[in-house]
C-alpha cells in the first residue's frame, strides 16, 4: 500500500448497519458509492417531486390559477432557503435556476462583459466543468489564462498580483479527492481589491461542505441540486451587480417585460430571472426545497450528517490504506476518495465489483488534465459517500475490492 501520509484509526462512534428509512428503496446487498456524481434521493424528496406531478403539475410565473400560484410559492421559498443555506441576503444576492453547474458557469463566463478583466484565473484540480468553459471565456474575453496550483490542504496558491482584474473560477471542493478551497475568504478578498471577481463552482462543497460557503463573498456560487439530494437541477447564486454586468446573448420568455419587433425590456426587480430564459424545472426546483429541508433535520444513525460524513470517511480511508497494491490520491479521508491498483485496469476492477452489487466510477472523473496530463495517472476508482451510506456498505466494498486484487494478483 502507498499512500501520502499516515493514516489514522477512526475514533468516531460505531455507526449502525441499517439503512434510514428514508433510503428504504434499496435493495438488501445495493451498496452505492457514487454519490459524487449523483447523490440518491431520500424519500420525502421522492414524494414532493411525485406531489407535484400528481397534485397541481402546472407552470408558474404569470398565472392567476390556484395551481399556478402554488408552484409560485413554493419556488418562491426555495429561493430563500437557498439563500438561507448560503447565510446570504436577497438584497445583494439572487437564486436563479438552470440545467446542472456547468451550464451555469457558462451562462455567466460567456456573457462577461467585454474590456472589463484582463485575466482568466483557475486551478489545475478542476473538473470539467470549469476548466473548458475558462479556456473558451478567456478565447472570447481576448485575455490570457492562468493556470494555479493547488496546496495540499486544497488552497489556491497565488500572487496577489496575479488577481488584477481577474475572472477566478475555481472549485470549493474537489471531486477527485475532497479537499477544499481553504483559502476562500482571502482569495475572494484579494480578488475584489484588485478589481476582480470570484466564481466558485461548489457543485461538491454544497452536499457536506457548506460551512466553508456560508456567509461567502464570492460574486457567484454555482452548483447541482442532484449533488445534493435534490432532483436534477442547476442552482447559481450571483451577487446582483454581476447579474446587471452581464452583455446577456441567450434570452427567452421569462426574462422579459416586454417585447418589440427589433428590442425587448427585461424583467425589473428580479435579478435571478437574467439567467431562466424558457419554461423552468418546477417540480425539481419545490424537490430541492424539499431536500434543504430534509439536509437540515436528518440524523442518520443517531448522529448529525456532518459526523456521520465524517466517520464514515475515516472508515473508507483506513480501509482502502489497508489494501495491498492499492494507492490512495487523498492525503487524509474525504467523502471523495479516489484510487488505483497499478497492476490493474480501474474499469475492469469497476466492474467486477459491480458484480458484486457495488457501484464504485471508474476513469478520469471529468479531471482529465489533472489526472492524465499532469499527474500521468492511469483510470482510477472513485468512492464517494452520501447520507445513504452505511459502516457495512464500507466494509463490504473494501474487502470486495482486497479480495478482487488478491485474487488477480
Amino acid at each position: 500500500m502507498k499512500r501520502s501520509t499516515l493514516f489514522r484509526k477512526s475514533t468516531a462512534a460505531p455507526l449502525g448497519t441499517s439503512r434510514q428509512d428514508d433510503f428504504a428503496y434499496l435493495q438488501p446487498g445495493e451498496i452505492y458509492l457514487d454519490a459524487a456524481c449523483q447523490s440518491l434521493r431520500p424519500q420525502p424528496v421522492v414524494d414532493a417531486l411525485t406531489d407535484y406531478y400528481t397534485s397541481y403539475n402546472a407552470c408558474g410565473g404569470r398565472v392567476k390559477y390556484a395551481w399556478g400560484q402554488k408552484v409560485d410559492a413554493q419556488v418562491a421559498d426555495t429561493r430563500k432557503a437557498v439563500l438561507g443555506l448560503l447565510g446570504l441576503s436577497a438584497r445583494t444576492y439572487a437564486t436563479s435556476f438552470t440545467l446542472n453547474t456547468t451550464y451555469g458557469l457558462n451562462l455567466l463566463l460567456q456573457q462577461l462583459p467585454l474590456g472589463r478583466f484582463d485575466r482568466v484565473v483557475t486551478s489545475h484540480i478542476e473538473h470539467n466543468s470549469v476548466f473548458l468553459p475558462t479556456i473558451t471565456a478567456a478565447r472570447r474575453l481576448g485575455v490570457p489564462r492562468l493556470v494555479l496550483d493547488r496546496a495540499a490542504d486544497g488552497a489556491l496558491l497565488y500572487e496577489p498580483a496575479q488577481l488584477e482584474k481577474a475572472v477566478v473560477v475555481v472549485n470549493a471542493a474537489s471531486n477527485v479527492d475532497g479537499r477544499q478551497l481553504v483559502n476562500l475568504t482571502d482569495l475572494v478578498r484579494d480578488t475584489h481589491a484588485r478589481g476582480g471577481i470570484v466564481i466558485i463552482d461548489a457543485a461538491q462543497a454544497m452536499g457536506h461542505g457548506r460551512a466553508l460557503l456560508q456567509k461567502t463573498e464570492a460574486d457567484a456560487v454555482c452548483f447541482s441540486a442532484h449533488k445534493m439530494y435534490g432532483a436534477s437541477l442547476g442552482v447559481v447564486v450571483a451577487r446582483h451587480d454581476l447579474l446587471a454586468s452581464l452583455e446577456l446573448s441567450f434570452v427567452g420568455g421569462g426574462m422579459v417585460q416586454d417585447v418589440r419587433e427589433e428590442d425587448f425590456d427585461l424583467v425589473q426587480g428580479d435579478p435571478g430571472a437574467l439567467l431562466e430564459p424558457g419554461l423552468q424545472a418546477w417540480g425539481e426546483i419545490i424537490a430541492l426545497g424539499r431536500a434543504i429541508q430534509w439536509l437540515g433535520d436528518t440524523r442518520p444513525g443517531g448522529l448529525a450528517p456532518s459526523d456521520h460524513l465524517s466517520a464514515l470517511s475515516t472508515r473508507l480511508y483506513d480501509g482502502l490504506a489497508e489494501i495491498p497494491g492499492l494507492t490512495l490520491l487523498n492525503n487524509t479521508p474525504s467523502p471523495v476518495i479516489s484510487a488505483y491498483a497499478a497492476a490493474q485496469d480501474a474499469h475492469r476492477l469497476a466492474v467486477f465489483l459491480s458484480h458484486s452489487q457495488i457501484m464504485v466510477r471508474s476513469g478520469y472523473f471529468c479531471a482529465h488534465h489533472y489526472l492524465k496530463e499532469q499527474l500521468d495517472l492511469p483510470p482510477l476508482l472513485r468512492f464517494s459517500l452520501g447520507l445513504h451510506s452505511t459502516a457495512s456498505d464500507i466494509d463490504s466494498a473494501t474487502q470486495a475490492l482486497a479480495r478482487l486484487l488478491k485474487g488477480l494478483s
